[in-house]
C-alpha cells in the first residue's frame, strides 16, 4: 500500500539572503521504495544546495523554524536554533540518502535562476536498517518530519554569530533558505 506525503516548502532568511526560496516536495513510499521528488525556485543560483529531513527521535512531531527562533537576535536563524522545533538532521536528498552521509558534495546545485529539481528512489530496507542503527528505529513517520534547504553562496558575508558547521563546511552550506512540514495526503 502506497502512503503519500507532501511538503510546501517556505521561504526562510528570505530577507538577509536576498531570494525568497520556494518549492515542494513530494514523497511517495511503498513496501519497497521510497520515491524523492523536489523542485525549488529562486534559492541562490549557482549554489549546491543541501536538503534534509529534520525531525525527533524520540517521535515529538516537528515544526518548521521561523524567524522566532533566531535566539540571538542577529536576523538570521541558523541551523542550531532550528533544533528546538524541528529537532535534528536524518536523512539527506543526496545522490545516496539511504547511506544517510549528510556531510557530502552531492546534493543539487541551482541554475542561474535558482531553480533546482531532484528525485530519487530509494531503497526503503536500506534506508530504514540505516535509520534504526543512527536513531534507534526504522519508522521515518514522514508526517512528523520537516524538510530543509540550505546554503548561500560563500560571497555572502555572514554575522560572526552564525553558526551551524558540519564536519569541513561551514555556516554558508548550512545556512537554512526554506523549510516545510511534511504531511500525509489521502
Amino acid at each position: 500500500m502506497k502512503k503519500k506525503y507532501i511538503a510546501d516548502i517556505v521561504p526562510l532568511n528570505e530577507e538577509f539572503i536576498g531570494t525568497s526560496a520556494h518549492g515542494t516536495a513530494e514523497f511517495t513510499q511503498d513496501e519497497n521504495n521510497l520515491h524523492i521528488k523536489i523542485e525549488m525556485f529562486d534559492t541562490p543560483s549557482k549554489t549546491q544546495h543541501w536538503e534534509h529531513f529534520h525531525g525527533f527521535p524520540d517521535g515529538k512531531d516537528a515544526q518548521i523554524a521561523t524567524m522566532k527562533q533566531d535566539i540571538n537576535h542577529d536576523g538570521l536563524v541558523d541551523l542550531p536554533e532550528t533544533e528546538t522545533v524541528s529537532g535534528t538532521t536524518m536523512v539527506p536528498f543526496d545522490n545516496a540518502p539511504h547511506e544517510m552521509n549528510v556531510p557530502n558534495d552531492n546534493y543539487p546545485v541551482s541554475d542561474a535562476d535558482g531553480h533546482f529539481a531532484y528525485e530519487m528512489d530509494v531503497p526503503l530496507d536500506q534506508l530504514q536498517a540505516k535509520f534504526k542503527s543512527v536513531f534507534g528505529t526504522d519508522e521515518l513517520e514522514l508526517a512528523k518530519r520537516v524538510i530543509y534547504v540550505h546554503g548561500v553562496p560563500e560571497s555572502l558575508k555572514l554575522p560572526d554569530t552564525v553558526s551551524g558547521e558540519v564536519a569541513d563546511y561551514d555556516a554558508h552550506v548550512t545556512l537554512p533558505i526554506a523549510t516545510g512540514k511534511i504531511r500525509a495526503i489521502d
